[in-house]
């Protein structure tokens, strides 16, 4: 909605004050204001874009709708096949909600005949907006929004899924990425993921706003997490601060059952925002048995390929890399 001058004008603002660092550029977009002229630009600049597609177009157009209540789908397909047409790496950011969860083949099915390879599945989980006398709406917390996805139909999801992710390996190399997939598998073979998530600790980056602010994370733009404005203060100096490091160790504050949980080394207790957002426990991630149904599904195949991922670089030590990375952008 900026226009692509001001990304044109981002741009030349990076190349006359980098000092030698590599600047990644990425956007996330409903896709519906693309067009040519910015598909070249994205593709030229090399750009990662998150494309917001929740699949077929009844589990897309279920929440999704443009100006006078039409749903958004066929427009967003173009956009993602002419992202793809011209060579813009993109990435499906599909969220998953109350009725999405029950269609993960189907879903996961038509990304990949769109021809994207590159998936971030993200659930969905709000608290409820009510309208109380006064007539002004505010979020009740004891209590999720309809269209949340249930953790029991989610973990379910996540199962299906990844059964359909490993009938597409090829020589025992997945030939689509599905970025949870990929982070949880870091964990197997000892590594630290890429998603904050499922990290001990989170903090690890901060959110500017428009105005410059700075707060924690941009699930927690709040004014308890504002550690200051950028036009102030130094990056370097925020994301150290006492109050970011608080916010971090947050994540690690666990509750007995997350303590004593075989999953704990893989998940982390997941995210700060989906435990205050769970109604019967602040203290424990609202998707928790969602991650447990995983789990037991997943484990013994993951420590599989775990194996022989170390194997493979045992051989060619020179692959230093994990080969089923995702080049996803982070989960919003």
């Amino acid at each position: 909605m900026m226009g692509l001058p001001f990304f044109q004008k981002a741009i030349e603002l990076q190349e006359q004050y980098h000092s030698g660092q590599v600047i990644g550029n990425g956007m996330q977009t409903n896709g519906i204001l693309l067009n040519k002229e910015w598909a070249k630009f994205l593709q030229r600049r090399r750009f990662l874009v998150g494309l917001s597609i929740d699949g077929p177009e009844h589990a897309h157009d279920h929440c999704r709708f443009i100006k006078g209540g039409k749903g958004s789908w066929s427009k967003v397909c173009d956009s993602a096949k002419l992202l793809l047409d011209s060579d813009v790496e993109v990435n499906a950011l599909s969220v998953v909600s109350d009725y999405s969860v029950g269609f993960p083949e189907e879903i996961y099915e038509f990304l990949k005949g769109l021809g994207i390879r590159y998936m971030q599945f993200i659930p969905c989980v709000e608290a409820d907006s009510v309208a109380p006398s006064d007539g002004r709406r505010h979020k009740k917390p004891d209590r999720v929004a309809a269209f949340s996805a249930p953790a029991e139909k989610l973990g379910k999801f996540w199962r299906k899924l990844f059964d359909l992710w490993l009938a597409d390996f090829k020589e025992g190399i997945p030939t689509t990425s599905i970025r949870f997939f990929d982070s949880v598998f870091y964990h197997y073979v000892g590594l630290e993921p890429p998603e904050c998530a499922l990290l001990k600790e989170c903090g690890n980056y901060v959110v500017i706003e428009h105005n410059g602010d700075v707060y924690s994370c941009d699930f927690f733009v709040e004014p308890t997490w504002k550690l200051g404005n950028i036009r102030d203060d130094l990056l370097i100096d925020l994301l150290n601060s006492k109050k970011q490091v608080n916010f971090g160790k947050l994540k690690s504050n666990l509750t007995g059952k997350c303590k004593k949980c075989s999953w704990l080394k893989y998940c982390q207790g997941g995210c700060l925002k989906d435990r205050a957002r769970n109604p019967a426990n602040r203290e424990l991630d609202y998707f928790c048995p969602a991650y447990e149904t995983f789990f037991k599904h997943a484990d013994t195949h993951l420590k599989k390929l775990a194996i022989k991922w170390k194997a493979d670089r045992a051989i060619k030590p020179s692959q230093d890399s994990i080969r089923i990375d995702s080049t996803g952008l982070v989960n919003h």
